[in-house]
């Protein structure tokens, strides 16, 4: 994984063209210009729209701004699932530029978590982290990391730094030889419609003869639904 960098990077530099809309019954003091925006799609939408923010509260009042919150097509769109996920599961059949209608009043609070700054964004990402590593590496290596590592995977991430992210990420994502492989591989797969937003469950990376796993395996596993009747992913 750490050695395949022109597939890291064709990853990590994914973006998604975007038009920003404010919501016709937001009270403005002249029209409001739409926006584009390049969104990454590993990111999240709070962390890169400030922005976004910034250009709609020029033609608002302050007392007429309250939390921002995006939608698309009448669906609150989560802050905390990154930008790509929310594209697939929401947005993947439509054209491009994908069109984000702004909000910033009626917060749905039912639909939607509170994201009053980017230290919530932060602990919600790190939490991630952890989660991951302990599955794999049964948290040894993200407890062995210093503070100032943990900070730097991070800033990374924000300021869409791909060598200050993976200088950290790479330590998370090898496997000591003594181990032969991660314990257990950290996956989600989310469902658009569904009661359950996604199925996450443990999941080995190798048979009990020795075979790799791959992708089908895992997915024939987990949600044989998705699985064509043929057998083939």
């Amino acid at each position: 994984m750490t050695d395949d960098k022109d597939v890291l990077r064709d990853v990590w530099f994914g973006r998604i063209p975007t038009c920003f809309t404010l919501y016709q019954d937001e009270l403005t003091e002249r029209e409001a210009e739409p926006y584009y925006l390049l969104l990454p799609r590993i990111s999240y939408l709070t962390l890169v729209t400030d922005k976004v923010k910034k250009h709609f509260q020029k033609v608002m009042r302050t007392e007429d701004i309250s939390e921002i919150w995006f939608e698309f097509e009448g669906i609150p769109l989560k802050w905390h699932y990154p930008i790509g996920l929310l594209f697939d599961l929401h947005a993947s059949n439509t054209s491009l530029p994908w069109s984000i209608t702004v909000h910033f009043k009626n917060f749905p609070a039912k639909d939607l978590l509170h994201c009053q700054s980017k230290d919530v964004i932060e602990a919600h990402f790190m939490s991630s982290v952890k989660e991951a590593d302990a599955l794999k590496h049964k948290s040894q290596v993200i407890n062995e990391m210093q503070k100032k590592d943990h900070k730097q995977l991070w800033m990374g991430l924000q300021n869409d730094k791909f060598e200050q992210f993976w200088a950290i990420n790479r330590k998370l994502m090898e496997v000591p030889p003594e181990d032969g492989g991660f314990r257990y591989i950290p996956f989600r797969i989310y469902q658009a419609i569904n009661e359950r937003p996604f199925i996450q469950k443990l999941f080995r990376p190798v048979a009990n003869d020795g075979r790799p796993y791959t992708l089908g395996d895992l997915i024939r596993e987990v949600c044989p639904a998705a699985v064509p009747a043929e057998g083939h992913v």
